[in-house]
């Protein structure tokens, strides 16, 4: 009998890493809730919570439960209708190519929702996606107006970063975050290189990179340029 294959992990090259990047208004140039609720007519105060939340003002849980309220009886089908207004923010498909062609690893940690999210990453080739499930009623084919599971918040963030490298063999020292908002102050914590995204005043101190160009591109050029001088 031959020897076992060593876990893929270890065959992991020296040089890989690993990006972890927020969704809404990061790698895409909405917020998919503020979508959702369009056909409630209410979106206009969904969007005043998310803002105020993402400059931290707001407990994000419960700023969350709030809004997915909101969505109680809207139409299974607006799912889909979200997922395609959907644009990823300019530079993201260049950024995937370059990290999976360098060997990295891009994974997408968000406060959406993982319905919307797994829809518009069709084809991407990003396998880590962790975010929110949507309460559904299928017999009515509507939302509930609930979440389903654990709420990712920003601690969540950071620990599935933390997660993710360590089941992939990644070394600390080549991870990257992203995001804009203060829910992601423990994920740009927590990466080696904290990158904060044309982002609110509460998350920039605690970035190592600031970019206020909407192009991912400059993410990943940026991230890679700090990483060469360790």
């Amino acid at each position: 009998m031959s020897a076992a294959s060593p876990h893929p992990a270890a065959r992991r090259p020296r040089t890989a890493g690993l990006l972890v990047s927020d969704v809404d208004s990061t790698f895409i140039d909405q917020e998919v809730i503020e979508l959702l609720a369009r056909s409630t007519g209410r979106e206009a105060e969904v969007a005043t919570v998310t803002e105020r939340a993402m400059r931290g003002e707001l407990d994000f849980a419960a700023s969350l439960r709030e809004r997915v309220a909101v969505l109680r009886g809207v139409p299974l089908s607006e799912v889909e209708a979200a997922a395609r207004a959907v644009t990823l923010t300019h530079g993201a498909r260049e950024l995937v190519s370059a990290a999976h062609a360098a060997g990295w690893t891009v994974a997408l940690v968000s406060g959406g929702f993982t319905s919307v999210i797994e829809r518009f990453t069709e084809g991407l080739g990003i396998t880590e996606i962790w975010a929110n499930g949507l309460g559904t009623d299928e017999e009515s084919g509507t939302l509930t107006g609930e979440l389903r599971g654990e709420i990712v918040d920003r601690a969540g963030k950071a620990a599935r970063l933390r997660e993710i490298a360590a089941r992939l063999g990644i070394d600390p020292r080549r991870t990257v975050g992203v995001g804009d908002g203060a829910n992601d102050i423990d994920l740009l914590e927590a990466a080696a290189i904290g990158v904060a995204f044309c982002a609110k005043p509460a998350l920039r101190p605690h970035a190592d990179l600031i970019v206020d160009e909407r192009d991912l591109m400059r993410v990943w050029t940026g991230a890679q340029e700090l990483l060469s001088r360790v």
